[in-house]
C-alpha cells in the first residue's frame, strides 16, 4: 500500500506570528494515526512570555491571558514537543507537518532560545526526517491548480474534512489525512519510500522557492528574496516584507 497506509504522526503549532524566526509557540500538537484512525494525542498549550498580537489570537483564539494563567512554560513545552517527534523519526515513523518549513523552524528557533538540544542532536546528530509536507507535494503533483494551497483549501480538494481550523490537534489530523489523499490520488508518490519522498520534497521545495522568487522579482520586487532550504530554513534568511511565510 506504500507509507500512507503505515503509522503517520501529524505535527501543528499555532503561534503568535508568521515570522519563524521570531514567532513563539502558543499551542502545539503531535497526533498518531494510522489508518485514519487517531491513536494518540498530545497537545500543549505554552506560555509564549510574549504578548500575542490580537491578530493572532482571532485566528487561534487563545489571548494573552489564557495562555500567561493556564500554559506552561515556553521552554517545557518545545522541549516535550522536540523530545515526541524525535522518538518518532528514532522508530522511523514519518512526521506529517503541513507547511513544514514553518512550524520546524520556528520549533528549531524556540529550541535554540531556550538553550535545548536541536532536533538533530535529539537524533545523535543524524539530520532530521522522514518528513511529510502536504504543502509542498501537493504544489508539486497539481501545480497548475489554481485558488489557495492554505489547509483549509486543499482539504477541500482532496475531500478531508477539517472541524475546527487553527487548533492544533485538528490542523496536525488534516494534515495526515491530506497527506494520505495525495498518495490516493498520486500513485508516484505513494511509491516513494519515506526516506526518498523527504529528498524529492527538499528539490520540488527548492524548484518551487526558485520560480517564485523568480516571479516577486518581475513583478517588481527586484531584492525578493524566497528561501529554499525544507525541512528547516536557514537561521541567517531574512524574509523580505513582500514575501512573508505564511503561518502554520
Amino acid at each position: 500500500m506504500g507509507w500512507h497506509g503505515e503509522t503517520l504522526v501529524g505535527f501543528d503549532l499555532e503561534t503568535t506570528g508568521t515570522e519563524p524566526f521570531e514567532a513563539r509557540i502558543v499551542t502545539a500538537a503531535v497526533v498518531e494515526v494510522r489508518g485514519g484512525v487517531t491513536r494518540s494525542r498530545r497537545e500543549w498549550l505554552a506560555d509564549p512570555g510574549v504578548l500575542i498580537p490580537a491578530q493572532a489570537s482571532a485566528i487561534h483564539g487563545i489571548s494573552s491571558e489564557h495562555a500567561a494563567a493556564r500554559g506552561r512554560p515556553a521552554r517545557d513545552v518545545a522541549d516535550e514537543v522536540a523530545d515526541a517527534l524525535a522518538g518518532y523519526w528514532i522508530r522511523g515513523v514519518p512526521v506529517v507537518a503541513y507547511n513544514a518549513a514553518f512550524d520546524l523552524t520556528l520549533l528549531t528557533a524556540e529550541l535554540r532560545r531556550h538553550g535545548l538540544p536541536s532536533l538533530s542532536e535529539r537524533l545523535g546528530g543524524a539530520p532530521i526526517g522522514p518528513v511529510v509536507d502536504p504543502y509542498t507535494i501537493d504544489r508539486a503533483v497539481d501545480r497548475y491548480r489554481r485558488g489557495k494551497r492554505n489547509l483549509e483549501a486543499v482539504c477541500a480538494e482532496y475531500g478531508v474534512v477539517l472541524d475546527d481550523a487553527h487548533e492544533a490537534a485538528a490542523d496536525a489530523l488534516a494534515a495526515v489525512l491530506v497527506a494520505c489523499a495525495i498518495a490516493e490520488r498520486h500513485a508516484r508518490v505513494a511509491r516513494l519510500p519515506p526516506a526518498e519522498l523527504h529528498t524529492r520534497q527538499v528539490e520540488w521545495y527548492a524548484a518551487w522557492a526558485t520560480d517564485f522568487q523568480a516571479f516577486l522579482r518581475r513583478q517588481g520586487s527586484p531584492d525578493a528574496v524566497v528561501d529554499p532550504a525544507w525541512p528547516l530554513r536557514r537561521p541567517a534568511a531574512s524574509p523580505a516584507p513582500d514575501v512573508a511565510p505564511v503561518a502554520g
